[in-house]
């Protein structure tokens, strides 16, 4: 009886430590379709995949399982990187209407505009999920707003980061990455550029797939907008060239992200999610 209670003592301890484990490295909570709200923030700068990205973004929105979500856009969310920036207002007007803030043109306007957005989710004990398509400046900037407007509320508890690519946070600023990471739920998931690694591989090189698989005309409109956006932009006066891109391909790597809140990492690559969400 005795050696039998110690094992069972163990096997608690055991899976105590695996799921404290857990909710560190992937967030203390899941993501409630009721009363959350997904940030799509996107640097569009200097590589042309956010294009691509704010095209598959609304595609999962549309989908019945996902048009329930209450979201918002932020464009030019970019950190300390060099290089011109993407212009993508025309796809995000058309992709998202009056759902989007200009951080590019006036940061500071747009993080204002976000801070009221948001404020209702935060008051009926809603959070809020960053997917962040870019650097960690603007998540700190908002951060920073909300706890001068809002002192009672738990940034760290509330407000969930989450980011997949090391290069992003190494152009972030340093002070920002680090106030971003202590004052957020902060979520660091494999790079949605591989196929394998745990999350979805959005980058695929010659892939035109999406042209017969997607069924909704302003969907199509959207694509086809963004990915003549992105062969006009890839590459052009020194900015990043996307060799998947330039290849008649797609890199929407930055879904992952949305992928991860939304607890479909299981799709593996650009054709399986044009498949189950463009028809």
């Amino acid at each position: 009886m005795k050696s039998t209670s110690i094992l069972n003592l163990l096997l608690f301890a055991t899976l105590f430590f695996l799921n404290s484990t857990t909710l560190k490295s992937y967030g203390q909570s899941t993501f409630n379709h009721e009363k959350d709200i997904i940030l799509a923030q996107f640097d569009c700068k200097t590589d042309v995949d956010d294009l691509h990205s704010v095209a598959a973004f609304v595609t999962l929105m549309a989908h019945p399982d996902f048009s329930d979500i209450n979201y918002y856009a932020v464009a030019g969310t970019y950190g300390i990187q060099e290089g011109l920036y993407v212009p993508p207002n025309d796809l995000f007007q058309l992709a998202f209407g009056d759902r989007w803030s200009d951080a590019h043109k006036n940061r500071h306007l747009a993080v204002r505009e976000v801070k009221a957005v948001i404020k209702p989710t935060l008051a009926v004990g809603g959070d809020v999920w960053i997917a962040e398509a870019g650097q960690s400046d603007f998540s700190a900037e908002l951060i920073k707003l909300l706890q001068d407007d809002l002192p009672e509320l738990i940034t760290s508890e509330r407000i969930h980061i989450v980011q997949h690519s090391n290069w992003n946070e190494e152009v972030t600023s340093p002070e920002s990455l680090e106030f971003a990471k202590q004052n957020s739920d902060y979520q660091k998931i494999p790079d949605g550029n591989a196929v394998g690694n745990g999350t979805p591989g959005f980058r695929t090189p010659e892939y035109s797939g999406w042209k017969d698989e997607l069924k909704d005309s302003k969907l199509k409109e959207i694509w086809e907008l963004a990915t003549s956006l992105a062969n006009e932009y890839n590459g052009k006066d020194g900015r990043y060239n996307n060799e998947a891109v330039s290849s008649g391909g797609l890199d929407f790597s930055d879904l992952a992200e949305t992928c991860h809140i939304l607890g479909i990492d299981e799709i593996k690559d650009s054709e399986q999610f044009f498949k189950r969400f463009g028809k």
